[in-house]
């Protein structure tokens, strides 16, 4: 995988560099990791990170580029290859060093043409909608993870071409190749159009994609959604979708529902955020939270979160992802402090509890810091 990504990537900053100028930024994380779950002790080392590059081809055309370079022991080489055995789709090839595993991954890979009125976007990238803060029902084909906030979601391969009528409205037209990408016969091939209208106070969007028959759906798939949001001193957000699959006969388990709001106190030097999720069980957000959460997804969530900022350079959160039906309860603790200019220090604390399948409180702790260079 490596071998083939390396190359990719230096033609093209040689191609690029002949005709334009190449901006290169990046990250760099060192973290380190501990947890104990049920008694057990482990620990986690991983280095990432993501480079980007972007290359302005006189006022016409943009190429936007990223990649992935991880390597990782203990805990998160365990996950990695867990992902791995237990994902047919997750095919990044881990190489293993004497005391690491290793991967370079391809994350993004994308052009855009810029015309008077419209623009036209295709290759490896995001395509994301809706305006929840958290959950993200609406973001069916990049789900957030509400556990970390401030990770890069993946990308589609895919297209969408942005039309302009006016200042304020934007309508796109998109499609995504499908997500088992085996496929050949254009099963699973998914289209769609949205419509974004933004005010000085509000801002609109709605959303409509189908997505090809494939074995799952004969008869496809209807995703309709909706999403709101609103700043009149207290900000407020309302974000849903509604997956139809008429193989499974979908209800009302298609639909994913989020409302939440924010308020600022103390000249904004404190930050609330609330928003609840309603997650039906064949909805848009159950797969993601399924993975990401408590290991099975609930019908109600709620995140409760506060940030305090103690100066420009030190702040601290505490968010509680709570789910309603079996008394799960995520609390998550994190101190963020600018040692430099482009070097933040992360602290992070995790204390999920959930009930198993015998209905025991089952409770685990981790910890974690994180250094982040910027450049």
């Amino acid at each position: 995988m490596k071998r083939k990504i390396l190359p990719i990537v230096f033609a093209l900053f040689t191609i690029s560099s002949l005709t334009a100028q190449i901006t290169v930024s990046g990250i760099l994380d060192s973290t380190v990791s501990m947890s104990v779950r049920e008694g057990n002790f482990s620990f986690g080392i991983e280095e990432y990170a993501n480079l980007r590059f972007q290359s302005r081809i006189r006022d016409r055309a943009v190429v936007f580029g990223a990649v992935n370079l991880i390597a990782a022991a203990g805990e998160y080489a365990a996950i990695a290859a867990a992902t791995e055995s237990g994902s047919p789709m997750r095919m990044t090839a881990y190489v293993g060093g004497e005391n690491y595993i290793a991967t370079i991954e391809l994350e993004r890979l994308h052009f855009r043409l810029n015309f008077e009125t419209a623009d036209f976007n295709g290759g490896l990238m995001r395509l994301p909608f809706g305006y929840s803060q958290v959950w993200g029902p609406s973001d069916f084909l990049n789900p957030k993870n509400p556990l970390k906030p401030d990770a890069r979601p993946r990308a589609v391969l895919g297209a969408g071409l942005s039309w302009y009528p006016a200042d304020e409205i934007k309508v796109l037209g998109f499609c995504a190749a499908p997500r088992n990408p085996f496929l050949q016969d254009g099963s699973g091939i998914l289209a769609g159009i949205s419509m974004d209208r933004d005010g000085d106070k509000a801002s609109i969007q709605s959303l409509y994609s189908f997505e090809m028959p494939t074995d799952g759906s004969a008869n496809g798939i209807h995703r309709i959604g909706f999403s709101v949001k609103a700043d009149f001193e207290v900000g407020f957000v309302v974000d849903m979708l509604y997956t139809y699959n008429h193989e499974i006969e979908t209800r009302i388990d298609g639909l994913s529902f989020s409302i939440g709001a924010d308020y600022s106190f103390f000249d904004g030097n404190m930050l609330v955020l609330a928003e609840y999720l309603y997650n039906g069980e064949n909805s848009s957000t159950a797969f993601s939270l399924e993975r990401n959460i408590f290991g099975f997804p609930d019908r109600h969530y709620l995140y409760t979160g506060l940030t305090w900022r103690f100066n420009d350079f030190t702040n601290l959160s505490a968010a509680f992802i709570s789910g309603f039906d079996d008394f799960s309860l995520a609390p998550v603790f994190t101190l963020n402090h600018d040692l430099f200019q482009g070097a933040t220090l992360t602290i992070t604390m995790r204390f999920p509890v959930n009930r198993d399948e015998f209905d025991d409180l089952k409770m685990s702790f981790n910890c974690g810091a994180r250094l982040r260079l910027r450049f």
